[in-house]
């Protein structure tokens, strides 16, 4: 069969029902020699891969599957090119590491069938990618894949007109002068209804669920990361945490006032010493009293507590339990403060307690500021535990979940910071030339913008069908994340690259779109975290089943 003879669907599918296949029998291989997930420490590089590779089916998976429903030709063309590049690496990894998969020759034979090595190759045609490209970029890179679904499209609009009107114009400046969102915009902001998107409407919150959520960020994002589109991250942790396990009169109280940007939200999890090691938490929190009321006071250090300076709660992860209690001596706390500008604060409580955040100087990732905290003889009223009695040592659990949204909207974020860098790419190679040339001409600058756009649809439709499934595939979310984050990064390179030289200038709003891309992978669950601990274990547990 010819390159030009091959039905681009059927053969995506072809490329993801055969990479699929085998990545379900290399999973099922590991995980008996990891005992189900047990012994993932003792075989960390081929849990990398393998969390990897399937996180990339899947994603190939999610946009066939659209392309599929959808019937839309370039989304088509998104899928086979993409699902190309996949099944190629996964041929590629499984040579080089033969062994470590357990597979049979009748696994490699799948992926060396020659209706797989045909479609392998209609996908990775170079002149199939640069006719993607020089659509691309006579579209100016937009996005305009169907929702499917008429609210999230009037999301989208209002979200795409709030970011072009209200956070464009100042997102640049922001960045470069390290400036503190202001708070017109966080009224603007909630105004809009942002801050309550997936927070029920019997709470306040406008109820729209996790997939409006998603488009929200990604339209934020794409005009601000910081400024804008992880306005909402703290919000929804704290949220999701009190829906999971708040009492009555917590989410009664806490709710309405987070849902309609009343309380400005931070976290407090990460400690000096410690990062992903949650359950290794030190900051600690004792049973008091303070005027005959019931209460707690604490003391430690906290880490890139984002936002905490200008936040009017903390949602706080203490020790409660025994030393070496690991994730089960761990509560959430719910803390008001004052609002602070600028880079360092005080708060000196009336009760005795003190708490200080210097902010920590970021490359990017701007407008919200980031600080390390110092607490002493901090006071807590017993009422701000979240979940009460019941609570207690439980807050492990309950910021997990918490985090589990950061980590599904991080997927959003990432898409808005890579498709805001496939626009500005798209905007720039039709303005500038070199060699009496357009660089929107240059054969590799289409195949480029090509690739690019194909990264970027499948991690958006893999982030998406995240959303509509978040209560019920707790993986998905971190994939989400693990591969878009990459994405981001990757496809803001390459667009920095195509400006030559004045990519290099933070007067561009590329540069910013550069150093923004780079805290992506980190927060929220750094990559090697999601790969090993979440995602692997996952994966070779359901494995054992």
């Amino acid at each position: 069969m010819t390159i030009t003879a091959i039905n681009p669907l059927t053969a995506a599918r072809e490329l993801v029902d055969t990479s699929q296949a085998v990545i379900d029998a290399a999973l099922a291989h590991a995980s008996e020699v990891m005992e189900g997930g047990k012994l993932v420490d003792d075989h960390q590089v081929h849990t990398e891969r393998l969390a990897y590779l399937a996180t990339q089916v899947r994603a190939a998976h999610e946009q066939t599957r659209y392309a599929e429903r959808t019937s839309d030709a370039t989304q088509t063309e998104y899928a086979l090119i993409y699902a190309a590049e996949v099944a190629r690496t996964l041929r590629s990894q499984i040579d080089a590491a033969w062994d470590d998969f357990g597979l049979t020759d009748a696994h490699l034979a799948s992926l060396d069938a020659p209706e797989v090595r045909a479609a392998i190759r209609a996908g990775s045609n170079e002149s199939r990618i640069r006719a993607l490209g020089v659509q691309t970029i006579a579209s100016l890179g937009v996005n305009s894949c169907d929702l499917e679904d008429e609210v999230a499209t009037l999301t989208r609009d209002m979200a795409r007109d709030f970011a072009k009107n209200e956070v464009a114009p100042i997102a640049q400046d922001i960045h470069r002068e390290d400036r503190l969102v202001p708070d017109s915009l966080l009224k603007s902001f909630s105004d809009q209804g942002f801050f309550g998107s997936s927070i029920p409407e019997e709470f306040g919150g406008t109820g729209m669920g996790d997939l409006p959520m998603i488009i929200i960020t990604e339209e934020l994002s794409a005009a601000s990361l910081a400024a804008a589109g992880s306005l909402a991250t703290r919000p929804e942790i704290i949220a999701k945490a009190l829906l999971a396990g708040g009492t009555d009169e917590q989410k009664q109280y806490w709710l309405p006032r987070i849902a309609s940007g009343e309380e400005i939200c931070a976290v407090a999890v990460t400690e000096p010493d410690i990062g992903s090691d949650v359950a290794s938490l030190q900051c600690k929190a004792e049973p008091a009293e303070h005027d005959g009321q019931r209460g707690w006071r604490i003391n430690g250090a906290k880490a890139w507590s984002t936002f905490s300076g200008r936040a009017t709660v903390l949602g706080l992860l203490a020790r409660t339990g025994e030393s070496g209690s690991g994730n089960r001596g761990l509560s959430l706390f719910i803390i008001p403060k004052p609002p602070f500008d600028g880079h360092e604060w005080t708060f000196e409580q009336p009760e005795g307690g003190v708490i200080s955040g210097q902010a920590n100087p970021t490359p990017g990732y701007r407008g919200m500021h980031s600080f390390t905290l110092a607490i002493d003889n901090l006071w807590v009223p017993h009422e701000n535990l979240v979940g009460g009695d019941e609570g207690i040592n439980k807050g492990f659990f309950l910021q997990m979940g918490g985090f589990a949204a950061g980590r599904l909207q991080t997927g959003g974020r990432a898409c808005g910071v890579a498709q805001a860098s496939l626009e500005k790419a798209c905007q720039y190679v039709q303005q500038r030339s070199q060699f009496g040339t357009a660089l929107a001409d240059f054969q590799l600058t289409q195949y480029k913008i090509g690739r690019m756009a194909a990264l970027i649809a499948a991690g958006r439709q893999l982030t998406y069908e995240a959303a509509r499934n978040f209560d019920t595939r707790a993986v998905e979310p971190s994939m989400a994340k693990l591969l878009t984050c990459d994405i981001a990064g990757e496809v803001s390179r390459e667009a920095q690259l195509l400006h030559g030289g004045w990519g290099y200038s933070e007067e561009d709003p590329i540069a910013r779109y550069v150093v923004d891309a780079l805290v992506l992978p980190i927060f929220e669950g750094v990559k090697p975290i999601l790969e090993l601990r979440v995602i692997g274990r996952s994966l070779l547990a359901a494995a054992a089943k």
